[in-house]
């Protein structure tokens, strides 16, 4: 949504590059104007190309980071209470600078994987409705770094669920944050093509968690949890999976969460050949998946975190208005929602907290749409920009 606060200098802006935003798709950061004000809010939807081109003519900037946005990050470790929505910019670029420094075998791969890791999880710990909100509010069409980074929050609450202690947990994320570490270069074309894979890519796919594990001992990470979880990550319970058809409690705990999680951001996501699955489908999925495997009860944590309606769910109410979920039940209260439409469909500016325990304002539907509505993330969840 439009706004007009000034905060950097058009000095400290950098432009933005075409290609950047995607049509549909929240901005994952705020957008600038050559004067230093705001003029997207990041959770702003561009409509159409027109809307698009329009945009790019009249030019787009976003703030300059540091050099190395891992560094940013850590130097904040020590402040207050994180604010995933104005992280996440920051998180995306330092995962990509870790897939780097594992490619060059950088020494410090070791520490920029599990610090970041751990990083993530400490971000889910303070701020764990927004955190799932980012996964459900950019999953309509993610990219393979943002598909990462979603495996690694959905494991962290899963994990939480199943009481897994922190060591195990953060490794558990750091396998999630590489298990594709192969596939990133071909994986967005292949999430968008509606064609059949080829042979190379096929081979590619088969043998990825291989060569992750191997990508990661060259660098020097040695974890044998971390490299256990990746290699087994496709393995299934009927010996189905791959690379060594390891069959049912055989399989590691850990490797079977993160394969949970792989399948259920892959069902919210859309891909070229299929539409998205709605929450609803999503859950019902996970829960007959349930009914086949010897460890139910991880299928059963991953839906008691998240819950029916997850925060950054779209949902209709009552009264036909759209909200948007922020936050998962408590024991004295309902979901908590903020109405962003009206029953005719008109846009609610800043939103409309509504009470969903009351008839009026109850959950009836969750909502699909390949075109996410315009919202300001900042303001609905409460944090200060």
């Amino acid at each position: 949504m439009p706004a007009n606060n000034t905060h950097d200098q058009p000095q400290n802006l950098l432009r933005v590059a075409p290609g950047v935003l995607v049509v549909g798709k929240p901005l994952p950061w705020p957008i600038y104007d050559d004067q230093g004000d705001v003029l997207l809010a990041q959770g702003y939807v561009i409509q159409s190309d027109s809307q698009l081109e329009q945009l790019y003519k009249r030019g787009l900037f976003y703030p300059r980071q540091a050099e190395d946005p891992e560094e940013e990050l850590q130097e904040e470790v020590a402040e207050g209470e994180r604010n995933p929505f104005a992280d996440y910019r920051a998180l995306l670029k330092t995962l990509d600078r870790t897939y780097e420094a594992i490619s060059r075998q950088d020494e410090e791969a070791r520490l920029k994987l599990l610090g970041l890791a751990r990083f993530i999880d400490r971000i889910c710990r303070e701020a764990p409705e927004a955190c799932l909100a980012l996964v459900h509010l950019y999953s309509v069409e993610p990219t393979a770094t943002e598909q990462s980074l979603f495996y690694s929050i959905i494991c962290h609450f899963t994990a939480r669920e199943l009481d897994m202690d922190e060591g195990h947990t953060v490794v558990l994320m750091a396998a999630a944050l590489s298990a594709n570490l192969a596939l990133i270069p071909i994986l967005d074309k292949l999430n968008a093509s509606s064609r059949g894979l080829n042979d190379q890519q096929r081979n590619i796919i088969h043998r990825h968690p291989q060569l992750a594990a191997r990508a990661l001992l060259d660098a020097g990470i040695d974890n044998r949890l971390l490299l256990k979880t990746i290699l087994q990550h496709h393995e299934r319970p009927d010996g189905s999976g791959y690379p060594n058809g390891i069959k049912g409690t055989d399989i590691l705990l850990e490797a079977q969460v993160l394969a949970l999680a792989e399948h259920y951001v892959a069902l919210i996501s859309r891909r070229g050949y299929r539409s998205r699955h709605s929450i609803t489908e999503a859950r019902k999925a996970i829960l007959d998946a349930s009914r086949e495997t010897p460890r139910p009860a991880l299928h059963q944590a991953l839906l008691r975190a998240l819950t029916p309606y997850p925060p950054g769910a779209l949902v209709r109410l009552a009264n036909n208005e759209v909200a948007v979920v922020t936050h998962r039940p408590t024991r004295t209260t309902g979901h908590g929602v903020q109405s962003i439409k009206d029953s005719r469909g008109k846009d609610y500016p800043g939103g409309f907290r509504r009470d969903t325990d009351l008839l009026e304002f109850n959950i009836r539907a969750v909502e699909v749409v390949d075109i996410m509505p315009p919202m300001d993330f900042q303001l609905l969840w409460g944090y200060q920009q």
